[in-house]
């Protein structure tokens, strides 16, 4: 599968063996991503193809996340150490539809009120005046 940044300064190809992600719901993915929780793939570092190496912050003593310092997207998470098991976005994937959740990690600093929003109303941008308005000014259909 492939990925990368919002601007496409950034790109990566992996080899997955799982459809299976999870969400982290600690206070430095929240911080780090500006969300309520962080949504992670698993992969295996060498599996990981960067076409141009990412930025790099050193977020912990123990941790350090990749980024595109050009657009500010977070591309994951990785232990300093370099061993085990590395984190991409869910949400830098080309195509993300096909993760599924099956945990949540950092339930520390969970929040309930985040995790069930069926009964919330639901807006499409295309949709949204506010939005599609200024696509339209700019000459351009509202992206996906």
């Amino acid at each position: 599968m492939t990925g990368g940044c919002q601007c496409g300064r950034i790109r990566y190809a992996v080899r997955l063996d799982s459809d299976e992600a999870y969400l982290c719901h600690c206070r430095m993915c929240q911080k780090a991503t500006g969300g309520v929780a962080a949504a992670f793939v698993q992969v295996a570092p060498d599996a990981v193809a960067w076409e141009r190496e990412p930025d790099w912050y050193a977020s912990s003593p123990i941790a350090r996340r990749p980024f595109c310092s050009g657009c500010g997207t977070p591309l994951g998470f990785a232990f300093v150490d370099g061993a085990g098991m590395m984190d991409l976005t869910v949400g830098s994937f080309d195509d993300p539809s096909c993760f599924r959740p099956v945990a949540h990690a950092g339930a520390e600093s969970l929040h309930e009120a985040w995790l069930d929003t069926r009964a919330l109303p639901r807006h499409r941008s295309d949709q949204t005046p506010s939005v599609a308005d200024r696509w339209k000014a700019a000459g351009l259909e509202v992206p996906e």
